[in-house]
């Protein structure tokens, strides 16, 4: 099953781990109101078979210059489907508004709404993203810590 992460502390507990990361990464780039040119292969309002790709930031890691997180928002139009694709790093996707359905290398098609979010390991393969509705738009928030100046995506023929 994928995993869906929980950005509230339960029962009083503190945030730990992976999950305290990636709140810290999300916070960081929704935060964020510029976008370092160059530093990410999604142009502004780059659009495929209805998926559209709007960087948010691009910021080298203080802690390892060797390593950029992006951000980027990826807004699905009704009925539109990402073709298989892998990134460069390990990504982070929060599902801001909608329904996501996705599948990771070979493994169980899960849907996603609104609040809900997975992670990518290095070298996956997301074999399948869509946006079920007919009517409906999904958009999403995809993070990527990966190597400087990589690119960031590369389409499976």
């Amino acid at each position: 099953m994928g995993m869906t992460m929980k950005f509230d502390s339960i029962m009083g507990r503190e945030l730990m781990g992976l999950e305290r990361v990636i709140k810290i990464f999300l916070a960081a780039a929704v935060l964020s109101v510029s976008y370092l040119a160059g530093a990410s292969d999604a142009q502004a309002g780059e659009t495929y078979d209805g998926v559209t790709l709007t960087p948010v930031t691009a910021e080298v890691l203080p802690n390892d210059p060797g390593q950029t997180l992006t951000a980027v928002i990826v807004n699905l139009a009704p009925d539109a489907r990402s073709a298989s694709h892998r990134h460069a790093g390990i990504v982070f996707v929060y599902v801001l508004e909608g329904i996501v359905r996705s599948q990771l290398d070979s493994g169980e098609l899960i849907e996603y709404r609104a609040g809900q979010s997975w992670s990518e390991p290095h070298g996956t393969v997301h074999s399948f993203m869509e946006n079920p509705s007919r009517t409906l738009p999904a958009r999403l928030l995809a993070t990527i810590i990966a190597p400087t100046g990589a690119q960031l995506t590369t389409y499976d023929k």
